[in-house]
C-alpha cells in the first residue's frame, strides 16, 4: 500500500489541517500532527489508516459522554480541550519513528511490531480512560485500591480496564485486516494492554501528584478552577500525564518486540 512521495508528503497536513479546523487540535498540535503524518504515510497508506484509526475513535471517544466527564474531572485533568503538540507526540511518536525506519527501507516484521505495540498502548490507555471515566463504580488506585477522583493517574475500573483491552484487541484486528502479519497483531496486542497498565503504575507512582489548597483533594493541575496554585504532594515534579503516556508506549512497543521475537522463535521450531 505505497504512496508517492508527493501524495504522502501532501496528506498529513491536508488530514491536521481538517482536524486543526474541526477545533480537535491547536496550532502546535496540528504542525505535529501533520509532520506524524506525512512520515507515517511514507511507510505506507496502511499505516496512515492504523494512525487515523487510533485518532478518530479516540475523539469520538472524548466527545461521548463529554459534559458528564468535565463534569466529574474538571477539577483533576491538566489538560482539557484540543490535542496539543506534546500530547500528539506522546501517543502517536513511536509509531511515528517506526514508520519513518519502514520508510527508510528498514521495513520489517519486527519494525512493525514495535511501532503498533507503541500505538496499541497509546489506544488502550485513551479507550480505558475516556470509557473508564464513565463508569458508575468509583476508580481504585492500582496500587492501594483506595478510591480515586475520576480522572485522576493511577486509578482503575472494570469498565476501564474492558475498553483497555478492546482498544489494543481492536488496534491489532485492523492490522490483520490491513494484511499485517498475525505475530505483529498478537504482539501489539499484548505490548499494547502492558504498556496501558504500566501507564496506570506510572501515574500512581511517579507521576506528579498536586493537593489543592481549595479542597484539599488530589490533583494534576498547576493552577485550581480557582485560579489559585495547587501544592506538589508526590511524584516527581518534572513528570506530567504527557511524559507518563509517551513512557506507555515506549513499554508497549518494547514488550511488542519481545512477544515477537519470542512468537517468531518458537513458530520456527
Amino acid at each position: 500500500m505505497i504512496v508517492s512521495p508527493f501524495v504522502a508528503t501532501a496528506l498529513g497536513p491536508l488530514v491536521a489541517g481538517l482536524v486543526w479546523w474541526a477545533g480537535l487540535l491547536t496550532t502546535g498540535g496540528a504542525v505535529v500532527a501533520a509532520a506524524l503524518g506525512s512520515a507515517v504515510a511514507l511507510a505506507g497508506l496502511d499505516w496512515m489508516v492504523l494512525l487515523l484509526g487510533f485518532f478518530l475513535t479516540s475523539v469520538l471517544l472524548g466527545r461521548f459522554g463529554r459534559d458528564e466527564k468535565r463534569r466529574r474531572s474538571a477539577s483533576v485533568i491538566e489538560k482539557q480541550g484540543p490535542r496539543d503538540a506534546a500530547q500528539v507526540l506522546a501517543n502517536g511518536g513511536v509509531f511515528g519513528l517506526g514508520a519513518v525506519a519502514a520508510a527508510g527501507g528498514t521495513s520489517s516484521d519486527t519494525i512493525a511490531a514495535v511501532a503498533l505495540g507503541g500505538l496499541a498502548a497509546a489506544m488502550a490507555d485513551t479507550w480505558g480512560t475516556e470509557i473508564g471515566m464513565l463508569s458508575r463504580k468509583v476508580p481504585r488506585s492500582v496500587l492501594t485500591w483506595g478510591q480515586l477522583q475520576p480522572g485522576m493517574s493511577g486509578g482503575v475500573s472494570v469498565l476501564g480496564l474492558v475498553a483497555t483491552v478492546g482498544g489494543a484487541v481492536l488496534l491489532g484486528a485492523a492490522a490483520v485486516w490491513l494484511r499485517w502479519s498475525p505475530a505483529v497483531a498478537v504482539a501489539a496486542v499484548l505490548g499494547g494492554i502492558t504498556g496501558a497498565m504500566a501507564d496506570s503504575v506510572l501515574g500512581a507512582t511517579l507521576q506528579h501528584r498536586r493537593r489543592s489548597a481549595r479542597t484539599g483533594r488530589l490533583t494534576e493541575r498547576d493552577v485550581d478552577l480557582d485560579g489559585t496554585p495547587t501544592v506538589h504532594a508526590g511524584g516527581l515534579s518534572w513528570l506530567n500525564n504527557d511524559g507518563v503516556n509517551f513512557a506507555a508506549t515506549l513499554i508497549g512497543a518494547g514488550v511488542a518486540f519481545q512477544v515477537h521475537f519470542l512468537v517468531m522463535a518458537f513458530g520456527t521450531q
